[in-house]
């Protein structure tokens, strides 16, 4: 059990210092959970932080479940889980709107954070640490990590707290390297294996990315 995302942070920085060090590294969050796990690794690796912003697409009448994801980019990516759309019927009109409704939250979030920049210009043959507060289907990390790979970075680390096993799996496939903490069985839910979870806020994000530039 974790005590919060900070300590979560602190704990995979040490994992990470021992596979380190790596050349030209950059930490990237998905927000808005990952960033304060993200800060503690960023400020530990001496290296740059910013945030990479993906939105779950959920499924009808269970937002909770990931049908895919959208990551910003230009174009924007959209990753499908095609098994999932097919088993509960999903068509056109719904993944069409539910798309469209996310793609307004991450431009939101997009001008709230860092303006109209995209945090995937600039990754050519830097060493690429994706930071999460925990992954529990994937599909969020999965865009992630579709869209970073075609930046032609050096290397890509995902490091995470928690995650069950069969996602770490995949994800070990995607990534050059990959870091947890905790990998329970059964797995319930990312929040269950923190003794504190509350909901990271915008003003939380940005605080924590303007910290991160400050040079110590």
């Amino acid at each position: 059990m974790l005590k919060d995302r900070f300590e979560a942070g602190e704990i995979l920085a040490d994992k990470l210092e021992k596979l380190g060090p790596f050349e030209n590294p950059i930490v990237l969050a998905l927000p808005r959970g990952g960033v304060p796990v993200a800060y503690r690794v960023a400020k530990r690796l001496k290296a740059p932080l910013d945030v990479i912003i993906v939105r779950k697409l959920g499924a009808p009448f269970n937002e909770e479940f990931a049908i895919g994801a959208l990551v910003e980019g230009d174009p924007e990516r959209v990753v499908l889980n095609e098994e999932a759309l097919y088993r509960l019927g999903i068509g056109k009109e719904y993944l069409d709107s539910v798309v469209e409704k996310e793609r307004k939250e991450l431009h939101r979030r997009q001008k709230l954070y860092r303006g109209e920049e995209s945090a995937l210009s600039g990754l050519s043959g830097k060493s690429v640490i994706l930071i999460d507060d925990g992954i529990a289907t994937g599909y969020t990390m999965k865009a992630a990590l579709a869209a970073i790979k075609e930046q032609n970075p050096a290397k890509i680390v995902v490091a995470v707290p928690v995650a069950p096993a069969d996602t770490l799996a995949e994800m070990e496939r995607l990534a050059d390297d990959v870091v947890v903490i905790e990998t329970p069985e059964p797995f319930w839910a990312v929040g269950a294996h923190y003794e504190r979870f509350d909901q990271t806020s915008d003003e939380e994000v940005i605080e924590l990315l303007k910290q991160a530039e400050k040079k110590e």
